[in-house]
């Protein structure tokens, strides 16, 4: 186990440099999905779809690791969009499905350059960019065991 250092100044915070990275990586991203029409939680929910359409809200909620409850809103916004399809499921009406339209599936086009765009803007090569990635994710998997939900 890691010793947390005791000095309270923000740039020992390992979670503060997460934090501002986050916020740094969400303003390089605004004016890519502004193009789009998307917020970043929604391209994240379409990038799901794009990979395999017809799942439920909870397998959506399951990927992104969100509630319910936080996903349903952001799920009409894109079907008020025009790029989903919300409908109940013919087995269990308490279950949602969530499908592409026409639209939702064309915009993987444009979105396929999201993450060139962003690769681009980041200062780091892409060695960096997975090492980084792989040690959050071992991070966050590590922090899930550790919180009884």
């Amino acid at each position: 186990m890691t010793k947390a250092p005791t000095d309270l100044d923000l740039s020992n915070f390992l979670c503060f440099a997460v934090y501002s990275a986050n916020s740094a990586i969400g303003r390089a991203y605004k004016p890519i999905l502004d193009r789009l029409g998307l917020t970043y939680p929604q391209y994240l929910a379409m990038v799901t779809l794009w990979k395999k359409d017809g799942q439920t809200v909870g397998e959506i909620g399951e990927q992104l690791l969100l509630e319910t409850s936080t996903l349903t809103p952001l799920l009409k916004r894109l079907e008020a969009a025009g790029l989903v399809k919300r409908t109940r499921d013919t087995q269990d009406e308490r279950v949602v499905r969530i499908s592409l339209t026409e639209e939702g599936r064309s915009l993987k086009a444009q979105a396929k350059a999201v993450p060139t765009e962003i690769a681009a803007i980041m200062a780091a090569s892409n060695v960096q960019i997975e090492e980084l990635r792989a040690a959050l994710v071992t991070l966050r998997d590590g922090i899930k065991e550790q919180i009884v939900t």
